[in-house]
Formats: C-alpha cells, structure tokens, sequence
C-alpha cells in the first residue's frame, strides 16, 4: 500500500509537495489530472488522497464522488485555493477529513497527513471496517456507510459521520472530550473545527433519533456523551 496520492495540477507546488513529503518518509504518487488520477487510483491502493479542486479536465469533487463510489472509506481532504464556507462545507459532508485552503502551512499540512495516515492505519478504513453493528436497535453497515432502521428504512452516512459513530460507540456511556474527538478526526482544535465537530453531532442525533434508548449528550465545556441503552 502506498502511503498518499496527490493530485495537483500546479508543477511547482506539486513538486515541493512531493519531494518534502518523500524527504519525511512518505511514498508518494503526484498526478496533474482527474483522468491519471483515477487511472492511478485503481492500480493501487492508499492511505491518503489529496485532492485540489481546479483540475484542468475537471474538478476534484466529482473526482472525489468516483473514488468514494470505488472505495467509500477511503481516507481524504481537499488541498486548495478554493475557499468558502459552502465549498469547505461540501468538501466534509462528502466525508473528507479536512478541507485546507491555500496558502497553508507546511508544518500543520504536515501534522494533519500523519493524523489521517495513523488514524487510516489503526482502524484499517482503507481496507476493512466494522460492520453490521447494533446500536439499540438500528443496525449501522459501516461497510456500506447505511443505517437500517427496525421499520426497514435506511439511510446514508458519510465516512466522517461514521467514524465518529464508532468512536463514540467505543466510548458508549462515558464522556468522550471534544478535544480528543478534534485531535482525531481533524487533527487541531481551532474554532472553526469545533463548529463542523458541532455540525456532524447534530447531524448524528437526527439520525439515531428513531430509537428513544439512543442519545448525544452535550456537556458543556467538555464534550459529548454517547447514551446506548436508556430512555
């Protein structure tokens, strides 16, 4: 397996970026295009992809949407000078790990690769996933990213909704600080992560409202509380 896959159309920062990522260890494969992307993307497989979204043959949401659709827990997150609240709000609800605007840091873009290789590398999500699990009595496909619910509807997930679902339902009934959840999936706690850890909470609750035994707990100040099991 092959360590990152970066897709970048600028030369000059597509060289930087790979040669400082191989300088720190990494294996790297750096594509110009969506097409030798893809064409990259099923020849191998990777802990990390890195997308920018102005691509010259197209863009990298909908190079996003065909990776996912091949490998649904691929771990990824955008790299580029498209900012916005509706992009970066997009690009996460997709299910990327982190949306990062240029310019950037090398230093944190540096952190925040090893946060998503070590996490990728942990839980296998490139690989394997937990799957078919209870909680309460929806069942969650973590495979198929699908939460069935007792009277046979279904719904989706995104990748990010649920990692963090497992996260907290390996916590299940005790306080998971929202540090930790912050560290884990976007690699710092700075407000603006704090808010989308918000968003995807909220989004979490709604879709474990169906079974009254299931709820999120907020403490304030703290973090969250996984409740399984009580009315």
């Amino acid at each position: 397996m092959i360590d990152i896959l970066l897709i970048e159309d600028e030369p000059d920062l597509g060289t930087l970026l790979t040669r400082y990522l191989q300088n720190k260890g990494f294996q790297v494969s750096w594509k110009q295009t969506v097409e030798s992307a893809l064409q990259e993307f099923a020849a191998a497989s990777y802990r990390l992809v890195i997308i920018d979204i102005q691509l010259p043959d197209g863009d990298g949401f909908s190079l996003a949407q065909r990776i996912k659709a091949d490998v649904p827990l691929q771990p990824m997150f955008f790299l580029t000078a498209v900012g916005g609240k509706e992009n970066r709000k997009k690009g996460l609800e997709m299910g990327a790990f982190d949306y990062i605007e240029k310019p950037f840091e090398m230093d944190e873009l540096m952190l925040k690769i090893v946060n998503v290789i070590r996490f990728s590398t942990v839980t296998g999500t490139t690989t394997q996933t937990k799957h078919n699990i209870y909680i309460g009595t929806i069942l969650m496909d973590g495979k198929r990213l699908l939460l069935t619910y007792p009277n046979g509807e279904k719904k989706s997930m995104t990748l990010r909704e649920t990692q963090i679902i497992l996260y907290l339902l390996e916590r299940k009934n005790e306080l998971v600080p929202k540090k930790d959840l912050l560290l884990q999936f976007w690699g710092n706690t700075d407000y603006f992560n704090g808010k989308s850890l918000e968003v995807f909470i909220s989004r979490i609750r709604k879709l474990l409202s169906a079974d009254p035994t299931i709820g999120i707990e907020s403490i304030y100040g703290a973090g969250y509380i996984l409740n399984v099991g009580t009315s």
